[in-house]
């Protein structure tokens, strides 16, 4: 395959997905073996630094993700501070809204309610502390998300099962569960 193509399907997917995925895994999805990923993985890292980009791919325990370039932290640490300092959209509230009362949910449950790719913001919910993560039960490889304890502490509620209508949302949702 052109190393070009590689380098494209390899940056596309771990935009997509986010979080760490395993070599593996890019190489199913690619249809290609794990060592023409690898060859991509170190074309496309040796990329990023000669032109220096800004982000970086990060490795551990043969999982890679997208990173931010380390050179850049002050300018990502404003950002972040200054996102912080603003109140939630509505594409956070929506997300949060759901982890609320259908939860607790993994990521793809969250997209299947919304219908839109909800990585980046149950990311900006983990970062503001509303939502916290835990490992799924059923699935090692993946997330659930649920309410965090802050999340009750700034809307004033002693337990979850306070929120307006907890017990009927939560009902109604349990009926319509995404498949």
């Amino acid at each position: 395959m052109d190393s070009n193509k590689l380098k494209s399907i390899i940056e596309s997917i771990l935009f997509v997905s986010g979080e760490p995925i395993k070599v593996k895994k890019i190489a199913t999805i690619a249809k290609l073996s794990g060592g023409e990923i690898k060859r991509g993985i170190e074309i496309l890292k040796q990329d990023f630094v000669s032109a220096n980009r800004g982000i970086r791919i990060i490795e551990k325990d043969n999982e890679i993700q997208l990173a931010t370039n380390s050179e850049n932290a002050e300018y990502i640490n404003d950002f972040l501070k200054n996102e912080m300092e603003q109140g939630l959209t509505r594409s956070s509230l929506e997300t949060l809204a759901i982890v609320a009362y259908r939860g607790p949910l993994t990521r793809i449950e969250v997209e299947q309610v919304r219908g839109v790719n909800c990585t980046f913001t149950l990311r900006y919910l983990l970062l503001r502390g509303l939502i916290d993560r835990i490992e799924n039960p059923n699935d090692s490889r993946s997330w659930h998300y649920k309410i965090s304890f802050d999340f009750l502490k700034k809307l004033n509620f002693a337990r979850i099962e306070d929120l307006p209508r907890y017990e009927e949302l939560k009902k109604e949702a349990e009926k319509v569960k995404p498949t």
